[in-house]
């Protein structure tokens, strides 16, 4: 067999030495001229083709739907399905590696993870990526499950117990939280005593033997389950302010999860990131914090952790860093008379690194701020920017009067973007309904976005014209043919333009139109599938392909090589596997774009 044969690339790079062996029995090098074709439209192939030189395109009809260079094979698919249904074309003097169909197809039967990679969808291929590292990564941060971590003992008392009878229990136990069941509650409840609720009853002065311990338990208990990550597990406690998480399995109590043990899992120690930020006593350790989570962002990534978690817990402690810068500036009359939200990628809770500042503020109507409001707002702006969050080009920031306003002007700025729309106004429409509160009373927030609910008729122009923002990069990323033609022109790829931005407002649309109130776009795509609206295939699809973008938009940021903060994406660095999945995620993107023009027909416009 050829010796240049490379093993190190997707999807030969899970065989074993056996099956390494089996490629090498069978495979042969093959030369094919310019506009020479390799295989045709309902030809049964007897090779697996992977290109060492040249590029080759296929067609469905007359139409170029993808493109194959170095590293890349094709077509699994037709060895499966037993013919080709597209053409296959040599653009320049392509040089192959043949790899028989019987080695082809008795390596499927061996190994699961290479079938998957050769002709799956692009869910089946990022499973089997995450399959092929998954002993390594079971005790990283990343698989790490909340059923793997140390868990203790839930033990149940009953709600009419004296707090005496629970300190004993306490006692006996070696613990400092018990389950209370309340069983004269309609319907039956269970709660959480610890000691927090035993020193509230000490401090009433009454004896603790005649007070039951229903009166200072917790009912709204903060669940996960063994299944969930430990990284979505340290999100909730972030989010919830808890030092312990009850885990479920089912209706059945597993036992809790404590912060310290958690902690102990991990090996880090990113929930002292929280404790830092609820410490601070001034801007400049809040600055010294907000460096913590970027290295915490990239320690969670190089661990194995997936893109859509990490968000997860960055949007949790951007969001509670927010909330003490806030604290920190703002009197306290302005903090509790006002809602201080953020939106764009922090509002959704996609956000892995720093971006431009998108926030605003809704004032209470009647409050008369007896202070310098635009110099409080201003130096808001100008300590994010210093923890590293530059300025919104589009002004899209508190320090601007138009977004801070009471709640009953920002209302009527709202209806006039509904009720007048042009392309500006639309633009701030898409942007505030993104929208999601950091800190103080929430209810001014839900009062504005309750006039979009209010006045979003069903006219059919508005939900088009709102729609139509997809296609705003179509012709200026021009990324299907960038993407297939790796060895002309630029070769950076602004993934935001061409699969971010489509794929997220394509869903916001959508969700606009059904007037959901969550604002996260996988939310969003749930939402909608259960609705009927969206099919759980698209959805699943779509899903995929965000994490993936997010994850890629992730790796060029931290690296250093993307520029605007990994949205610039240089295509012949990636991985043959890296490029198989972008076309895939980026065709996902296309037909829905290409869905959603049908549902709003957008040609008309």
């Amino acid at each position: 067999m050829p010796a240049s044969f490379d093993f190190s690339v997707s999807p030969f790079d899970c065989l074993s030495a056996d099956e390494q062996r089996l490629v090498r029995d069978h495979v042969d090098v093959g030369y094919f001229r310019e506009g020479a074709t390799l295989l045709a439209p309902g030809v049964e192939p007897a090779h697996l083709f992977v290109v060492i030189k040249g590029r080759v395109q296929q067609f469905d009809g007359d139409e170029c739907v993808a493109s194959y260079g170095p590293d890349d094979c094709f077509d699994g698919r037709a060895l499966v399905a037993g013919k080709a249904s597209s053409r296959f074309v040599a653009q320049e003097e392509v040089l192959v590696h043949l790899v028989a169909r019987q080695a082809v197809s008795e390596l499927i039967s061996r190994n699961a993870t290479f079938g998957a990679l050769l002709f799956a969808d692009l869910s089946q291929k990022l499973n089997a990526i995450a399959e092929q590292a998954v002993a390594q990564e079971r005790q990283s941060l990343a698989l790490g499950r909340v059923g793997e971590a140390y868990l203790r003992t839930a033990h149940a008392v009953d709600a009419d117990d004296d707090i005496v009878s629970v300190v004993k229990v306490f006692q006996a136990r070696h613990t400092g939280n018990v389950l209370v069941r309340d069983a004269r509650a309609q319907p039956p409840r269970t709660g959480v005593f610890t000691t927090t609720g035993l020193q509230r009853a000490v401090l009433q002065g009454t004896p603790l033997e005649r007070l039951p311990v229903r009166d200072f338990a917790t009912f709204e208990l903060v669940t996960v389950r063994p299944q969930d990550s430990l990284v979505e597990a340290l999100a909730l406690m972030i989010r919830h302010q808890v030092h312990r998480l009850v885990v479920m399995d089912g209706e059945r109590v597993v036992g809790f999860l404590e912060q310290l043990d958690l902690l102990s899992f991990l090996s880090n120690h990113s929930y002292l990131i929280t404790v830092q930020i609820v410490q601070a006593e001034d801007l400049a350790a809040l600055a010294r914090a907000a460096e913590q989570v970027t290295r915490l962002t990239a320690l969670l990534w190089r661990g194995g952790a997936k893109a859509g978690a990490i968000a997860r817990l960055v949007g949790e402690l951007n969001a509670k860093l927010f909330e003490r810068a806030w604290a920190l500036i703002a009197p306290q009359d302005l903090f509790e008379n006002s809602c201080l939200f953020v939106m764009g990628s922090e509002g959704r809770g996609e956000q892995l690194l720093k971006t431009d500042q998108d926030n605003g503020l809704v004032l209470r109507d009647g409050y008369d701020c007896p202070h310098d409001l635009a110099a409080i707002c201003q130096r808001f702006s100008d300590a994010l920017t210093s923890f590293g969050y530059p300025e919104c080009p589009g002004r899209i920031m508190i320090s601007n009067p138009q977004w801070r306003q009471p709640a009953e002007a920002f209302g009527q700025m709202v209806r006039r973007w509904l009720l007048m729309p042009d392309a500006e106004s639309l633009i701030a429409l898409a942007i505030f309904i993104d929208a999601r509160p950091v800190c103080g009373d929430a209810a001014l927030l839900a009062q504005v976005r309750a006039e979009v609910d209010r006045l979003l008729s069903d006219s059919d122009a508005l939900l088009a014209r709102f729609a139509a923002a997809i296609d705003a990069f179509e012709q200026e990323s021009g990324w299907w043919n960038r993407l297939f033609f790796l060895g002309d022109g630029d070769k950076a790829l602004d993934l935001k333009k061409a699969g971010i931005f489509p794929l997220v407002h394509g869903v916001r649309s959508l969700a606009f139109e059904a007037r959901l109130a969550c604002t996260g776009t996988v939310e969003r795509i749930e939402a909608l599938c259960a609705m009927g609206r969206l099919p759980r295939g698209v959805g699943a699809e779509l899903v995929d392909s965000l994490h993936f973008f997010m994850g890629l938009k992730l790796q060029a940021g931290l690296d250093a090589r993307g520029g605007s903060n990994g949205r610039l994406i240089h295509v012949e660095s990636l991985t043959s596997l890296q490029r198989d999945l972008l076309k895939d995620a980026l065709a996902a993107v296309k037909r829905f774009q290409a869905m959603l023009r049908h549902r709003y027909r957008l040609d008309m416009l």
